[in-house]
């Protein structure tokens, strides 16, 4: 799981860049961690280590894990984190695979800053962008379904499905339909293609691009997105440490409804039928609490240099008691 010596190498052979990625509500995800004395604090998206990074220039007392599916990511950090060595450790995998496996303890800190990050958007071979002459949209390149195979061979009900699942588009069936077509006369071999059956289907209306829900459907689907959030929620609330504060970034509705509705599980202290006319369950059921009760969004300050931060929201929670 460990960067391997290869990548190493390949970047030492590079020129020093500049930080690709500007971390989303850096100020707030320190902030939520800022009762953190000691132990391990995990960074499940590490990208490439803007949160990171500033956890351990500020808090010098914790030791540092962090998580990544993306080659190139790893090779970055680790090369930025370079300063702080001897507290770090990175591993490749889906948080999902690697968080539960972890046998560093305390963790005290668990930050996940979930979606795509702006490089992988912007770098036009990843396929990610509606411009991009690759139809991709794989997090981990190594994996074996991409965007490609999902356009081009997936059956019509399944499209149907992860354009109404996933993407939430009302005319879905429209969607798909198209796509069916279009790939009947042509096999579908870049993103910027794929846009373009989406403007013609939905229309431009607004400065929302029209193919914005159908690639995170799709992009979604390729990654796995949503089951792994569900992974990670799954292996905290099977194993924490008491004080352990998990902070989780969304960036849209199907995210944040499954961070939501988690945290409300873990806070609730009875666990009875709602139907059931008097408590059983002796109403000590509470794993913990949210640290505040409405998600924390991005101030004006930060939209005008991150306009990407605007759908961005962060959510914590505070597990007062151990597994």
């Amino acid at each position: 799981m460990l960067v391997c010596a290869v990548l190493q190498r390949f970047y030492r052979e590079r020129k020093p860049v500049q930080t690709p990625h500007i971390p989303v509500l850096l100020e707030e995800v320190l902030e939520s961690f800022r009762e953190i004395k000691e132990g391990y604090f995990v960074d499940c998206t590490l990208g490439y280590a803007g949160h990171s990074f500033q956890m351990l220039k500020r808090y010098a007392q914790i030791r540092h894990i962090g998580i990544d599916r993306d080659e190139e990511a790893l090779v970055f950090s680790q090369k930025r984190l370079e300063p702080f060595s001897k507290r770090s450790t990175l591993y490749k995998g889906t948080f999902a695979t690697v968080f539960p496996q972890l046998t560093e303890r305390p963790i005290m800190g668990v930050l996940a800053d979930f979606g795509v990050s702006s490089l992988q958007l912007d770098k036009m071979e990843r396929g990610f962008g509606f411009n991009s002459q690759k139809l991709d949209m794989r997090m981990d390149p190594s994996s074996p379904l991409s965007a490609y195979e999902v356009v081009n061979a997936y059956p019509k009900e399944k499209l149907e499905y992860i354009f109404d699942t996933y993407g939430e588009i009302k005319p879905y069936r429209k969607l798909a339909a198209a796509i069916v077509e279009a790939r009947s006369r042509k096999e579908i071999n870049s993103a910027k293609e794929l846009a373009q059956i989406a403007v013609a289907v939905l229309g431009s209306h607004g400065k929302i691009h029209p193919a914005t829900l159908m690639f995170q459907a799709i992009r979604i689907e390729v990654n796995n997105e949503l089951g792994e959030i569900e992974g990670l929620l799954d292996a905290l609330e099977a194993k924490h440490d008491k004080d352990e504060i998990v902070s989780l970034i969304t960036f849209h509705s199907l995210e944040d409804r499954l961070v939501k509705n988690r945290f409300k599980q873990w806070s609730s202290s009875c666990i009875c039928d709602p139907q059931a006319i008097r408590c059983t369950c002796g109403n000590d059921h509470a794993l913990g609490r949210p640290i505040k009760r409405k998600p924390i969004t991005a101030k004006k300050e930060e939209l005008k240099i991150n306009p990407r931060s605007r759908s961005a929201k962060l959510r914590s929670f505070r597990f007062t008691k151990s597994s």
